[in-house]
C-alpha cells in the first residue's frame, strides 16, 4: 500500500487533532508531530494554519453524508432523520467530546478569522440546502405539512442541531439530542 502524501498525512493530522482539541488548542507543530511530519514541511504545502483549516472544513463537510439527503431512493422525511441520526451517532461514539467542526471553528474562529468565517458561511449554506431540498420532497408528498419555507426551516433545524451537539458535551447524556428528535420530528417537521 503506498504511503500517504505529506500533504495529506498533514490534513489527517489537522482533522483528528482540530476535531478533538478545536482550532485555538492546535499549533502547527501539534499537527506536524501527529503527522510524523517535520514543522518546516507544512509550510511547503500550507500557507498558514487558517488555510489548512479550510481543507479540514471541506473533508469535515465530506464525511457529513449530506448526498444522501438528495437520494430520492428514500421517503424525503427519513433521509432527513437517517442524516441526523448518523450525526448523532457519531457524536456519541467519542463520548460527546468531540463536537461538530463547523460549530467548533464558528465558536472559536469565525470572528477573528474571515477566511474561516467565509468557509464556514458557504459549509453551513450547502449544509441548509440540502436539508431545505429534503424538506420540500417531504412537504410535496404530504409528509411534511408545515407550509414554512423549507430554507427556514433547515436553518432553524441546522442552528437545533448545533445547540444540540453544546448540551450533549455539557451533559453527556444524550437529553439534549432525545430533545431535538421529539421536537424536529414531533412538532416542527409534522
Amino acid at each position: 500500500m503506498a504511503r500517504a502524501s505529506v500533504r495529506e498525512q498533514i490534513v489527517d493530522a489537522a482533522f483528528e487533532q482540530f476535531h478533538r482539541l478545536g482550532y485555538n488548542a492546535c499549533g502547527v507543530k501539534l499537527i506536524t508531530d501527529s503527522a510524523g511530519v517535520p514543522k518546516g514541511s507544512f509550510y511547503n504545502h500550507f500557507e498558514s494554519k487558517e488555510a489548512l483549516a479550510l481543507v479540514v472544513m471541506e473533508r469535515y463537510g465530506a464525511t457529513r453524508r449530506v448526498p444522501a439527503l438528495a437520494d430520492t431512493a428514500v421517503a424525503p422525511l427519513t433521509r432527513l432523520r437517517d442524516h441526523f441520526e448518523f450525526l448523532a451517532s457519531d457524536i456519541e461514539k467519542y463520548g460527546y467530546e468531540r463536537g461538530c467542526v463547523f460549530g467548533n471553528f464558528s465558536n472559536e474562529a469565525a470572528d477573528h478569522s474571515p477566511a474561516i468565517r467565509d468557509g464556514l458561511v458557504t459549509s453551513f449554506g450547502s449544509w441548509s440546502a440540502a436539508v431545505a431540498g429534503a424538506i420540500r420532497e417531504a412537504q410535496a408528498d404530504g409528509s411534511v405539512t408545515s407550509q414554512q419555507d423549507p430554507e427556514v426551516l433547515a436553518r432553524f433545524l441546522v442552528n437545533a442541531w448545533e445547540g444540540a451537539i453544546v448540551g450533549e458535551r455539557a451533559a453527556k447524556d444524550g437529553s439534549s439530542f432525545a430533545a431535538f428528535f421529539t421536537l424536529a420530528f414531533g412538532t416542527v417537521l409534522r
